[in-house]
């Protein structure tokens, strides 16, 4: 027996975006679980994909409004044990890498060492989800599988200048005016994850 659960991040909506994507629903169909790895926004982007399957959920740093959700979930699917979780680290360490990507332009990459640093926060997971980064990210760590679905919502000139018009405070306003003119934008993606006795079979889906 296959167990399909889908894995989503950085939703931001309605915050940053009006609706998921239909294609989220599409894709979604017919899995077992849900899980989201924070960034979610509002409550009503859970109850959306709780029409689909049931969701396991974690609060992100832009999930002020869903403070009864935990940082970190973890649970067991065909034996294997899988953590969720956001993925931000204290923004004494946050703010000084997006301070450095911004002035580089975006050729700085603040987050390259998050998924080794969440291998040695959770030495005892067999799988770990996480968000954050808005990058579609897989690979194996010491037998560890770190996946990454991706963004549902990204960064493009026009969702820069919507933000902009939303008065954001002064530092995520000085790097959107630099965010908004790269030329390099990662795609909006999420993920599916196969699990039976044999294995993990992972995949990152576009939008």
């Amino acid at each position: 027996m296959t167990t399909r659960i889908g894995v989503i991040a950085d939703t931001h909506c309605p915050e940053f975006i009006d609706e998921l994507p239909v294609r989220v629903f599409t894709v979604f169909e017919g899995v077992n679980l849900i899980l989201h790895a924070g960034d979610i926004s509002e409550r009503s982007t859970l109850e959306e994909l709780s029409r689909i399957a049931p969701v396991e959920a974690v609060r992100g740093d832009h999930d002020a409004a869903l403070g009864d959700l935990p940082p970190a979930r973890e649970l067991t699917v065909e034996g294997r044990r899988i953590v969720v979780v956001h993925g931000h680290r204290s923004r004494w360490l946050e703010e000084p890498n997006t301070l450095l990507w911004t002035l580089s332009l975006g050729f700085f990459h603040p987050h390259r060492g998050l998924p080794r640093h969440l291998r040695r926060k959770f030495p005892d997971a067999d799988v770990i989800v996480y968000g954050h980064t808005h990058s579609a990210h897989m690979c194996s760590l010491d037998g560890v599988l770190l996946f990454n679905p991706g963004g549902v919502h990204q960064w493009t000139p026009a969702t820069a200048r919507r933000r902009l018009t939303q008065g954001p405070g002064w530092f995520e306003w000085c790097w959107l005016q630099f965010a908004r003119h790269l030329l390099r934008y990662e795609p909006p993606s999420i993920g599916v994850l196969e699990i039976d006795r044999d294995g993990i079979m992972p995949r990152i889906v576009g939008l």
